[in-house]
């Protein structure tokens, strides 16, 4: 069994074989960020064949679990061992309209294995919500995701409302997700844009050294 059967079944959503494969591939040593990015990829291609209405809402949801019951048994090995410490911390949700929590499921994950401490927000998440959440955490950063050009506006949004508040300064404002661009981080104000999960520590580390 390989990770192509672990793609077909996450992206069938079999999420019992996703699981028992996942574990026999950990056991069996296989990093598990080599299973984490082929299953990104898989999704990927499940998130196309939706937009091309090939498979439908309730599938895509079914691969979407499956996968996050792998990423989870990932996640798990990941953090054995880990030294704790604290780089910073995070606020991480995918904005409003938006219901796709793969790809930030994937970035706490990231984060967390390199030492911060994130909080999780969810996902369709209301502007005010990242700020209150922020507050009360006393966070570094607000990470938003968007993974549909109709929902990047929450991410100008959530900076726009930063200002109103008096609160920009205080916090750096990280964006991702699919449709997002660099030039799309610039045009909002954003202090960090992340092309992929993997980035993400890093750059995040190096701009709150800065």
């Amino acid at each position: 069994m390989s990770l192509d059967n672990l793609c077909r079944f996450v992206s069938s959503g079999n999420k019992d074989e996703s699981v028992a494969l996942t574990e026999k591939l950990i056991g069996d040593g296989t990093d598990p960020m080599k299973i984490i990015s082929s299953l990104t990829d898989a999704m990927g291609e499940v998130g196309e064949r939706f937009a091309k209405l090939e498979i439908f809402l309730p599938e895509m949801m079914q691969a979407g679990e499956a996968m996050a019951a792998a990423v989870e048994l990932c996640r798990s090995k990941m953090l054995e061992g880990a030294v704790v410490e604290n780089k910073g911390k995070v606020i991480v949700g995918t904005v409003k309209g938006d219901l796709h929590e793969i790809g930030k499921n994937i970035l706490k994950l990231m984060l967390e294995a390199n030492g911060f401490q994130v909080k999780d927000v969810g996902y369709d998440v209301d502007p005010l919500i990242f700020i209150k959440t922020a507050e009360e955490m006393g966070a570094d950063f607000i990470a938003a995701s968007s993974l549909m050009s109709t929902t990047m506006p929450h991410q100008k949004e959530i900076i726009d409302l930063l200002k109103d508040k008096g609160l920009r300064d205080k916090y750096k404002v990280v964006i991702g997700g699919a449709p997002t661009t660099q030039d799309w981080a610039d045009e909002i104000g954003a202090d960090l844009y992340c092309y992929d999960a993997g980035s993400a520590p890093s750059l995040m580390a190096g701009l709150l050294n800065e």
